[in-house]
């Protein structure tokens, strides 16, 4: 955000490119760790995809992992941003759907803050509407929520948007039918000061002062098993986020007034610098050597290039590796399935 000093444009002018630096910064070492990651840490492990596509989503997982913590560092460490979890407990190494609330196009990208203290970083995977992709800030799906929930008799909401729960109950009934969930971790998330809306924010150096997440575990089996009584409990889910918030924002904006004290992390602040630390210096010396690999060797140029190719003819033609991955599963678990039948 940027203040206009009357009779003041020296200070003016400087900080304007001192906020301005720090959004570019933040984009560029995001961007560049994100492409050469994706190259030299991820390119060579595509092979062992159609061989063994468990060992490729266990390494996959953990590679994805180291930088997901870039954001998380940068943001406390380089910016100052502070993290309040208050509520319930994750349960290490516990099987989960987590359900929040949206408040800018950014949340997904903070809730790595949240996760990072709990060992979750690893294994989180997000599912956001497509709306979400193009709807350029709160405001505008706020007006498309009202819209729906006018439609359809609904209570318009001042702070959340109204859910749409066709995916949440698909999700939940396909993992539950697996016996692969043990909770839903409802997450609300609220800024007590300034809320960056997009990622042009962001770039302009407006990063949140405090995020504040309130954590509500469901385990799985307090859930409706119906597809009907679950849409209608998440609505209700939402119902009471929109009253959290309006306590939030209208009172001392944070989540003490609920009884529930601070989350204690699975982590201790102390592992969890060091990992921020250790994340800026990796990140910061990855780019530039890759940059450097490149330069001095052709072999490693003529697999830049290559690599490069292949991401891009399987996004045009496949859709994403996820599709590709997803596919090599199902064919090799198929065949000991097809084996046995023709042993019988």
């Amino acid at each position: 955000m940027y203040f206009l000093l009357p009779n003041s444009p020296g200070p003016l002018i400087s900080q304007r490119i001192m906020v301005s630096w720090k959004g570019i910064y933040f984009i560029l070492t995001l961007f560049w760790g994100s492409f050469f990651g994706s190259i030299f840490m991820l390119g060579p492990f595509l092979p062992l995809m159609f061989v063994n596509p468990s060992w490729y989503r266990w390494i996959n997982n953990r590679l994805v992992a180291t930088w997901l913590t870039l954001p998380v560092a940068l943001l406390e460490t380089m910016f100052g941003v502070k993290v309040i979890i208050t509520g319930d407990a994750f349960v290490p190494g516990e099987r989960s759907v987590i359900i929040m609330n949206h408040r800018t196009r950014m949340d997904w990208m903070f809730l790595w803050n949240c996760l990072m203290r709990y060992s979750y970083l690893r294994l989180e995977k997000i599912c956001l509407k497509a709306s979400l992709k193009s709807v350029p800030g709160f405001e505008n799906s706020k007006a498309r929520s009202n819209d729906f929930a006018e439609k359809n008799g609904l209570q318009k909401y001042e702070y959340v948007l109204h859910p749409r729960t066709t995916g949440f109950t698909f999700v939940v009934d396909r993992l539950r039918e697996g016996r692969n969930l043990d909770a839903v971790h409802d997450i609300t998330v609220a800024y007590p000061h300034n809320i960056p809306q997009t990622e042009k924010h962001l770039l302009h150096g407006n990063f949140p002062k405090e995020i504040h997440f309130h954590v509500h575990r469901h385990p799985i089996d307090t859930l409706p098993t119906s597809k009907e009584d679950l849409q209608l409990w998440c609505h209700k889910r939402w119902e009471e986020k929109e009253e959290r918030l309006r306590s939030f924002y209208q009172g001392e904006k944070n989540f003490y007034f609920t009884g529930q004290s601070l989350v204690p992390p699975c982590k201790s602040e102390l592992r969890v610098l060091v990992v921020k630390l250790l994340s800026i210096l990796y990140w910061t010396l990855f780019s530039p050597a890759m940059c450097l690999l490149i330069y001095l060797y052709s072999l490693v140029r003529w697999y830049f290039i290559i690599t490069i190719v292949i991401f891009v003819l399987q996004e045009r033609i496949f859709g994403g590796l996820e599709i590709i991955e997803l596919a090599c599963y199902r064919f090799l678990h198929k065949q000991p399935h097809l084996n046995s039948k023709k042993n019988e």
